[in-house]
């Protein structure tokens, strides 16, 4: 394939590294016009219009949505405090060492095409292709389903009955289309205040947990950890004893992925960030921070406030995405305070309505990326004056369209088996992810490239991103394990979510066996690993903006330029 050529000489006979600055000073002017996932011709480029403040918005919008505000009351329910406090710590630090990984190859090269590109050059083609489509199938799938949990959340207000969803279905695609299409730059700073208002309310919820659990609420019990001894810390699921007490824990393992996915998405804003050596490790650097306060603390707390068998937690697992099935209303009802459900509930709407618009910016993304590698009709790279992807945002806004076959009570059934899907090809990007990971260390070492020469890198390096990958295969593969386990609650064997759940693998390795039967196509050799491509545009369009910036402070006379509001009253939360 002619995307995955390096412009420098790097020879794959004999056993002699070639030198990273002869490397550097080999590359030769680019000729081509589109050669390994990037652009360099007018009506194919997308505009870097994501400032600092925007990456670090969307990265840590990224990380909050529904999953946490409501997924974890069910956690709970079904396994307890103590597991949902393991589970989302365990998870957490495997989903920030799949973001080391992501970040050390995206400060190298921050390609449009995202990590897609870097699968392609660095590994293998096969496994680029396969991890873009399994990626863009994810969004076409997500996308959807976070318009239908936006219909349900209004029922709280509105009844069904009175109002057909289908009808703020529609409202809500129109509008996550227009905020796509008007421009990366109007995107960023919409994501940005929406992500903002995002990170205000769990931070605010956070704050009331801690604050009635400390005896601060109507009720003034001092509850402590009172529900771990009572009724404890680990709830039984399936079976009983110590085997139903792992059980349960083991399933909010695969609760905490799926609250977790999406956080990948600043890996897919690299080829639109502004400064992207800079903004791009900088928001990757402090996901740490944020899974620890915004994860681990909020599980914890609310492990505090409600205890696993509540009656009202019951009812909230049974319930559908409004306020009603929130763990942290569960609390709020619990210390006796009436006025804030409904304040929640439009909360979470914000929080879906924020999901369904980047979930739609990084389908049409994704596409975007896929045509760039040549792996899809070179129709979706084309962009128009403001560098959004028409094509690719359009077919994938019709997938979205696929919400109003919840307009249906009846096929709301079938809808939810195809959303069982949408972990699963999480699972197969973080895998995907740090397989690349692991080839990008062994290309860099084989071409001799000196850590030095790294604007990022993962701080537990190769070793990191081997563990995270045994964990990321063993959550996959465990993911429906309910469906082996009989018992007289569970019945026969459950084929449809077996089918659903394990769907994604399958499909996945005959993407990529398939691609290698049909283009004769092999993995990657370390010595032409293409680690070169593009990078003296990137370089020279970094030299550009920084000066540029220091022109700008300069006429200011050293001030510091940017939004004022964010500095003061936004920025010290991360």
């Amino acid at each position: 394939m002619a995307g995955y050529h390096t412009d420098s000489p790097s020879p794959s006979e004999g056993t002699e590294k070639p030198d990273y600055h002869a490397q550097q000073r080999a590359l030769s002017p680019v000729e081509a016009t589109h050669v390994g996932g990037t652009q360099f011709e007018d009506g194919s480029r997308l505009h870097r219009g994501l400032k600092a403040r925007h990456i670090t918005m969307i990265a840590i919008g990224g990380a909050i949505g529904t999953g946490l505000i409501i997924g974890t009351g069910q956690a709970l329910a079904r396994a307890g405090p103590g597991s949902i406090f393991i589970s989302y710590t365990v998870v957490g630090f495997v989903v920030y060492l799949v973001m080391c990984a992501l970040g050390e190859m995206a400060a190298w090269l921050p390609l449009p095409s995202g990590f897609t590109g870097y699968a392609s050059r660095f590994c293998d083609p096969a496994l680029g292709f396969a991890l873009g489509y399994t990626y863009w199938f994810k969004y076409i799938i997500v996308t959807p389903n976070q318009l239908t949990a936006g219909s349900l959340v209004i029922q709280y207000w509105v009844d069904r009955d009175t109002v057909n969803p289908g009808v703020f279905i529609a409202i809500f695609w129109v509008a996550i289309v227009c905020i796509n299409y008007f421009g990366i730059r109007f995107f960023g700073e919409f994501e940005f205040w929406l992500s903002s208002i995002k990170v205000v309310v769990i931070v605010g919820l956070i704050i009331l947990s801690l604050v009635l659990a400390l005896g601060g609420g109507p009720d003034h019990d001092r509850k402590g950890f009172r529900y771990w001894s009572d009724p404890g810390a680990f709830a039984e699921y399936i079976d009983e004893g110590a085997t139903g007490r792992f059980l349960g824990f083991w399933s909010t393992m695969v609760t905490a992925t799926f609250a977790y996915l999406g956080i990948e998405l600043v890996g897919v804003t690299a080829g639109e960030a502004q400064n992207p050596r800079k903004t791009i490790p900088r928001a990757i650097k402090l996901t740490f921070y944020r899974i620890v306060f915004f994860y681990c603390l909020s599980v914890l707390l609310l492990g505090m406030l409600v205890p696993y068998n509540s009656e009202e937690l019951a009812f909230a697992t049974k319930a559908s995405s409004s306020a009603s099935a929130s763990p942290f209303v569960v609390a709020i009802k619990l210390a006796g305070i009436k006025a804030l459900p409904g304040i929640v509930n439009a909360c979470i709407l914000l929080f879906v309505f924020s999901a369904s618009n980047s979930d739609l910016y990084i389908a049409s993304r994704t596409l975007y990326g896929l045509a760039s590698e040549g792996n899809a009709p070179a129709i979706f790279r084309r962009t128009d004056n403001r560098g959004v992807p028409l094509y690719a945002l359009g077919l994938s806004a019709a997938f979205a369209l696929l919400a109003f076959m919840n307009v249906s009570d009846d096929s709301k059934t079938v809808f939810g088996y195809f959303v069982n899907l949408v972990t699963i090809f999480g699972l197969l990007t973080w895998i995907s992810i740090l397989v690349t990971h692991i080839y990008w260390v062994r290309d860099r070492r084989a071409q001799n490239v000196p850590d030095t020469a790294l604007a990022y890198r993962a701080p537990l390096g190769v070793a990191g991103s081997y563990g995270a990958l045994f964990m990321c295969i063993l959550i996959a593969i465990t993911k429906n394990y309910s469906v082996f386990v009989h018992s007289d609650s569970y019945g026969d064997f459950d084929y449809k979510n077996f089918v659903t759940g394990y769907l994604g693998i399958p499909l996945y390795l005959i993407l990529i066996f398939g691609y290698k039967l049909w283009t004769r196509s092999k993995g990657v050799k370390p010595h032409e690993a293409d680690l070169w491509t593009g990078k003296d545009l990137i370089d020279r369009e970094e030299e550009e903006f920084l000066a540029a910036k220091h022109a700008r402070e300069a006429e200011k006379g050293g001030k510091r330029g940017g939004n004022w509001f964010y500095r003061t009253f936004v920025s010290w939360l991360f």
